[in-house]
């Protein structure tokens, strides 16, 4: 099931994409789709009236949101895939590498990016995001994981690399920029992705494939991610795990692959979407 929202910033619908590929309206379900929808029955909620057909079809809409609104927190994991700790000169890590984005950061997949005041090295990475539907707090096991996982999403952790790491201090600030997390189009239940450990990750910048990745070579598995989260903090439903990215940022390939205004960025997951971000200048 494809969960998502359409309307202005602030203004969005709660939606659900149908049998037919027309979106539904679920406004008389859900004043949206948050953390207290994902926790409280609100899937199960939408399956029946799908099954049903009770459900009114959205009509037009200009824009897609991102599919979780006003998730709590959005955490990060580092370093995760193989090929992309080579390509930045840095050690395979023992445990996965935590840091937090502002949840601010998320806009709709299709959103305008802006470039931040003073930089020259903006980035980009494609990335498998994991919504949460349940609390996680300490999970014995990571087969637990897959009790409180709402479903999967794409995400952008843009980043910008001399405030991450040219700048001191912790990488947080080179990731909570403004527009740095756009996240959709859909948030996809796990029976519908499968194995999440078996997703092509693909990325392109005006056109031009940059990453081509596979979430078999994430060196921590999505189960193994959020259980080891949950051992340091409380997820909660809502909160929103992005889990790393492959190889082919512009990090690892030199000044001329940073982005700059008007370049136009394009991502896609097998099985969840599409997104396409056009670079502003902040």
């Amino acid at each position: 099931m494809k969960l998502f929202r359409v309307g202005s910033p602030g203004q969005e619908r709660p939606c659900v994409m149908g049998p037919d590929g027309r979106a539904l309206d679920l406004s008389a379900l859900t004043a949206d789709i948050d953390g207290a929808f994902l926790a409280g029955g609100g899937v199960e909620r939408v399956r029946s009236a799908l099954a049903e057909g009770t459900l009114p079809e959205a009509g037009p809409y200009e824009r897609i949101g991102a599919p979780v609104a006003r998730p709590g927190k959005i955490i990060c994991i580092g370093l995760n895939y193989s090929d992309h700790a080579e390509e930045t000169g840095a050690a395979i890590p023992a445990e996965p590498v935590v840091f937090m984005k502002a949840p601010n950061t998320v806009v709709g997949p299709d959103d305008e990016v802006l470039v931040p005041r003073g930089s020259v090295k903006t980035d980009y990475e494609v990335e498998l995001a994991v919504v949460l539907g349940g609390t996680a707090r300490y999970l014995s096991s990571p087969q637990e994981a897959a009790d409180v996982i709402a479903g999967y999403a794409i995400t952008n952790d843009v980043s910008e690399r001399e405030f991450q790491n040219e700048r001191g201090g912790q990488w947080d600030k080179g990731k909570s920029c403004e527009t740095f997390n756009p996240l959709g189009p859909w948030l996809v239940t796990p029976d519908e992705v499968g194995d999440p450990q078996a997703l092509g990750l693909r990325l392109w910048v005006n056109g031009r494939l940059r990453q081509n990745g596979g979430t078999k070579n994430q060196i921590f598995g999505v189960h193994h991610v959020i259980w080891y989260l949950s051992q340091f903090m409380v997820l909660e439903p809502g909160d929103v795990v992005n889990t790393g990215t492959p190889a082919g940022v512009a990090l690892g390939m030199g000044p001329e692959a940073y982005l700059r205004a008007g370049d136009v960025v394009e991502l896609e997951i097998d099985g969840l979407g599409r997104q396409r971000q056009r670079m502003g200048q902040a």
